[in-house]
């Protein structure tokens, strides 16, 4: 069993609920303990970076603290979680006087010992992802892998030789017995943070996106992101397309190849439901 430091963050445990239970279910079956950290809080995304600099690092730092304290790499499930953790790990191991002025903050030193990883990087590392696992292959289904902007990008934070073409989810898909598509979108930006303030940006961009997998005829987008799926689930129907396409998390791919239900990995939560698609295949 391989214990990680679980750091949630907020979406997993309202917007996003069920992409944790697919996170939960998934990381089980696959030997993996997930710890989570005592008493975390927000990370700072998506506004402390634009409000204070000492903000942006100590909100993700006092969590890297915790998870250093129970001497566990810490893991995150939601890309820019990920990144804001990533980033403040990075500018505290490289700048003195900032570490020691979140130490100030905090009342406690962050060391620097520990790793920062994503999901997929705990689960392509140490899951026991074999043939063997994937109870049912999911054959036929033709899935478009969405990296966004975070998992890529910045290459301090993503050191990846295919910046703009990536290939991990892409492999994982294949892995699970499904087709990955290729098409141009993978690494666009769905508007992230626009959601609510920016609505027009997030319909342009969001909707270039749908379009491209639905040009790459694929079946169904798979992402990484609880701000990427809100995005491209939630509004769908506002954007006044002539077709619509479920949007899964990767976890709940992962799941329903190990024969977990529709409903307890949360599938029924979406606002596009894929149960119609996935009877289609087979796969329910």
């Amino acid at each position: 069993m391989y214990k990680v430091a679980y750091f949630p963050g907020c979406s997993l445990s309202s917007t996003a609920k069920e992409y944790g239970m697919s996170t939960e279910l998934v990381c089980k079956d696959l030997g993996i303990e997930l710890v989570e950290i005592p008493d975390w809080i927000c990370c700072g995304a998506t506004s402390a970076h634009i409000t204070s600099e000492l903000m942006a690092i100590a909100l993700p730092a006092r969590n890297l603290l915790q998870a250093e304290k129970q001497n566990l790499p810490i893991c995150s499930p939601c890309s820019a979680c990920f990144s804001r953790l990533k980033l403040a790990d990075i500018d505290l191991k490289r700048n003195a006087q900032l570490r020691a002025d979140v130490a100030e903050v905090m009342g406690e030193e962050y060391k620097g010992t520990i790793e920062v990883l994503h999901l997929w990087q705990v689960i392509q590392k140490y899951g026991d992802l074999r043939t063997e696992k994937v109870k049912k292959e999911l054959k036929g289904l033709r899935v478009a892998s969405y990296y966004g902007c975070l998992l890529t990008r910045p290459p301090e934070v993503c050191p990846n030789e295919r910046i703009e073409d990536p290939q991990f989810l892409d492999n994982l898909v294949s892995s699970l017995g499904a087709s990955p598509v290729k098409w141009s979108y993978k690494t666009e930006c769905c508007g992230a943070a626009f959601s609510l303030t920016k609505t027009d940006i997030v319909y342009r961009l969001s909707g270039e996106i749908l379009k491209g997998a639905r040009e790459a005829d694929a079946d169904c987008i798979m992402v990484a992101c609880p701000l990427c799926h809100s995005n491209l689930d939630a509004r769908q129907e506002e954007m006044g397309l002539d077709f619509s396409i479920p949007v899964l998390y990767f976890t709940q791919l992962i799941g329903l190849a190990f024969s977990f239900g529709y409903s307890e990995m949360g599938l029924r939560k979406h606002f596009v439901q894929a149960k119609g698609l996935l009877n289609s295949k087979g796969l329910l």
